[in-house]
């Protein structure tokens, strides 16, 4: 199969998807390599924004997908008449950035790291769909694990997990919360997420 064709039938089948696919399955769908696949996305991906075109084609750990460009997002929203979601508060974020450097975590833990009640929040994140239950803690009343979601990806345009700020040193006891705030606000500042 031709690089060409590759990218054609690349393109096609996470058109009509419209959710994550994995490049293992897409490579063996199309009876090449897994590596072709993602340079061939690669090439994609910076084509389409090198065009400006309306859509963008993202990479999520292991699975790519097609997403409008986020530049078209507010005309979007206004001819498919949906609202803007709202910003994430001071406390979702937190809850966010807790779960995100120290996954897969227990709610106790969030709340240990903020000294807060975090049940709504984290419920609320949960049905976000930035974080989600990833199975249970091998203790006493065995309290829920969270991770975040391919959604926290893309909603701060990462590729993966990895591509997380640093978290800056600290010296001194109890300052959890403190580094996670500027990591957080690295982030915000880097994706521009809402």
């Amino acid at each position: 199969m031709e690089v060409r064709d590759i990218e054609g039938a690349l393109e096609a089948i996470l058109f009509a998807s419209g959710e994550p696919v994995s490049g293992e399955r897409i490579a063996a769908v199309l009876a090449v390599p897994k590596e072709l696949v993602f340079d061939v996305a690669a090439r994609l991906g910076d084509r389409l924004g090198f065009e400006r075109r309306g859509i963008r084609l993202v990479r999520l750990d292991d699975a790519l997908q097609l997403c409008s460009a986020p530049e078209y997002g507010d005309v979007v929203r206004q001819a498919l008449e949906t609202r803007k979601p709202p910003q994430l508060t001071q406390p979702a974020l937190e809850v966010l950035a807790v779960v995100a450097y120290f996954q897969p975590v227990t709610r106790a833990y969030v709340e240990k790291v903020r000294g807060v009640d975090s049940a709504y929040t984290v419920g609320l994140l949960a049905e976000r769909g930035l974080i989600e239950s990833c199975g249970t803690m091998d203790a006493p009343g065995r309290p829920r694990l969270y991770r975040t979601t391919k959604a926290f990806l893309r909603t701060f345009g990462l590729a993966s997990i990895e591509e997380l700020p640093a978290l800056p040193e600290s010296e001194g006891d109890g300052e959890e919360e403190q580094k996670l705030q500027s990591a957080m606000d690295a982030l915000l500042g880097e994706s521009g997420a809402s």
